[in-house]
């Protein structure tokens, strides 16, 4: 247990390992052909995969300067404000049902995590940073792989060079800042490093499965999920390694499962409704609407020519105006 609370005091510099293990295992499968390397904008990949590892370093900083209850209620906020973006950047309209069960979900967790509440400018500046690009960050997952028809796998592998380079770049001054310990002076002993590497290992399947069920589902599903994962810790906890388990906890576990099934069952329900809903028009209008977040539109006249319809050529919005031959 020792060894371990050592290697949470480096935190962002193991993340920026652990990113580095998963494109080197990715590598090789690609080398495996199990599965296949399609590039597209250059800008795009390196602004989504900085603005991961920001994300990444921000969360970091904010659970150094603000207290555990007030780090749990910045988790929270990621769901409403994720909301909140998709609504008014992609027109995503989230029903009266949904926005319900998500209310119950976020009030269990929060009853059950949240103990204490310390507020200070700092702290609440880093959060309220964290969380705008936490949002971001997943939104364009989710968006991207639409967007270019890209797989996880292949977004993942094309990104997690740019996010392990920018937490290496940050990770040990991060790191040394929040701890006081230089992470390159660090006592690597033998069981430190076994841990290291098993933690490695383990986070080649979480990195792919964040970004498969961001992509398959939603970024509000997946913040939820995630909130399921914090109910099961303490329920482990308890249950496995005897931690103090009040009737708070349980109460407010209770909640969250009623508001985690709540959610599953609408979202099952409106998803079957939507095919007898929505019409062929409506559907082609809508594979024509350009992304808020990852892109913007070319005139024909800047693309020396005419399309073949009245929508404009869409192109990230950080990408250099592309040439026509």
């Amino acid at each position: 247990m020792i060894e371990l609370r050592r290697i949470i005091g480096i935190a962002t510099t193991l993340t920026s390992w652990h990113l580095l293990v998963t494109f080197c295992s990715l590598h090789v499968a690609l080398c495996m052909k199990l599965f296949e390397h399609k590039p597209f904008d250059a800008r795009t990949v390196m602004g989504f995969g900085v603005l991961n590892g920001i994300s990444i370093g921000l969360l970091n900083l904010s659970l150094g300067f603000n207290s555990v209850g007030f780090y749990q209620m910045t988790k929270l906020a990621i769901i409403p404000c994720t909301v909140i973006l998709e609504t008014l950047f992609f027109r995503k309209k989230f029903s009266r049902n949904i926005k319900l069960s998500l209310s119950v979900l976020l009030v269990g967790v929060c009853v059950a995590t949240v103990t204490d509440l310390q507020l200070n400018a700092v702290g609440s500046i880093l959060s309220l940073l964290a969380i705008i690009t936490t949002c971001i960050a997943q939104i364009m997952t989710n968006t991207i792989q639409k967007k270019f028809k890209v797989s996880s796998t292949q977004l993942l592998y094309q990104s997690c060079p740019y996010q392990a380079l920018t937490l290496f770049l940050i990770g040990p001054f991060l790191d040394g800042f929040l701890t006081n310990k230089n992470v390159f002076a660090f006592d690597y002993t033998t069981q430190v490093l076994f841990f290291i590497v098993l933690s490695c290992l383990i986070s080649v399947s979480v990195n792919f499965s964040t970004f498969l069920v961001i992509g398959k589902t939603s970024p509000v599903t997946y913040q939820v999920l995630g909130h399921l994962k914090t109910c099961l810790v303490l329920t482990f906890g308890y249950v496995l390694l005897h931690d103090p388990f009040s009737w708070r906890n349980i109460l407010g576990i209770l909640i969250a499962v009623i508001g985690m099934v709540l959610y599953s069952y609408f979202c099952t329900r409106e998803t079957q409704q939507k095919p007898a809903e929505v019409s062929p028009q409506v559907i082609q209008v809508k594979e024509s609407e350009s992304n808020p977040l990852i892109s913007d539109s070319l005139s024909t006249a800047e693309n020396g020519g005419s399309t073949t319809d009245d929508e404009p050529l869409k192109v990230p919005m950080w990408s250099s105006k592309y040439s026509r031959a």
